[in-house]
């Protein structure tokens, strides 16, 4: 099983819709596609798929039922594991409150190929977190100095702090494959010249109509408009997503994401909180 987080680093980059997109993609080429909404503060994926939920994550910490009861069915057979929205708890939840949660995956171990941690904006403890615990790390960016600089900073930090050195940029709500392709270079030369790190090109989502009247009819606009060119950008993604190499060892595992969450110590969230400051 892969573990993919996808992040961006600021808020209003799109990453909560590639990363819906991206799981329906992969569930129409035959994976069993779960997502987690961890964003634990301000949880959408529920609502950006006109979905209703009864109980949420915050159900499982309190014993109230099982993971299996929290999920919810989405399209294409993509599994959606809600949070809460404007509940202060999630939001500080400690590094074995994380683990827990994760723990109540081994429920459903055997019936996900793909787990994909929808985390929140930011560099919060509940995101880095998540993204250290993953096996890939998928970041969402756009054209825009804020959302560069921003990225650059969740980079520098996941290295320097965590050891983190591999990332994938995808370009979204750009142009065109070649106004993504130059926003990957300016990150990237920028990383260049001050960490260590090795940041791979995975593709470009151009701006497109089609998926914001998607958005605001609750469809995953590579199923509500399957010829537009977001939806076509998408699947590639998607393709480019089934070749990437499955772990051949424990990383991306449900067992190695309990033990990174779990290694998450007190002294690491103060550096965290440090450096954030």
């Amino acid at each position: 099983m892969q573990v993919i987080a996808v992040s961006g680093g600021k808020g209003g980059v799109g990453k909560t819709n590639v990363a819906i997109n991206l799981s329906i993609a992969l569930a129409e080429a035959g994976k069993r596609v779960v997502i987690l909404d961890a964003d634990f503060g301000l949880a959408n994926i529920d609502v950006l798929l006109g979905l209703r939920s009864s109980k949420t994550i915050e159900d499982v910490l309190s014993g109230d039922c099982s993971l299996q009861e929290v999920m919810l069915t989405g399209p294409a057979g993509i599994k959606i594991i809600p949070a809460s929205s404007g509940t202060r708890r999630l939001t500080m939840l400690s590094s074995l409150e994380h683990a827990g949660l994760i723990r109540a995956f081994s429920d459903i171990a055997e019936q996900l190929d793909v787990l994909i941690v929808d985390t929140a904006a930011g560099i919060s403890d509940s995101v880095v977190n998540f993204v250290c615990a993953a096996h890939e790390v998928l970041l969402v960016v756009c054209n825009e100095p804020s959302s560069i600089t921003d990225a650059y900073a969740m980079i520098k930090l996941l290295n320097r702090d965590f050891g983190r050195s591999r990332f994938r940029i995808v370009a979204n709500m750009v142009a065109d494959d070649a106004e993504g392709l130059q926003l990957f270079e300016t990150l990237n030369s920028v990383c260049r010249q001050f960490i260590d790190v090795a940041l791979i090109y995975t593709g470009a989502v151009p701006f497109d109509q089609n998926l914001r009247d998607a958005v605001r009819q609750r469809r995953p606009v590579i199923l509500n408009a399957p010829s537009s060119v977001s939806a076509r950008a998408l699947r590639a993604l998607g393709n480019k997503l089934l070749a990437w190499p499955l772990p051949s060892r424990v990383e991306g595992h449900l067992l190695f994401f309990v033990e990174q969450l779990t290694a998450m110590d007190v002294s690491n969230r103060a550096a965290v909180e440090h450096n954030y400051e």
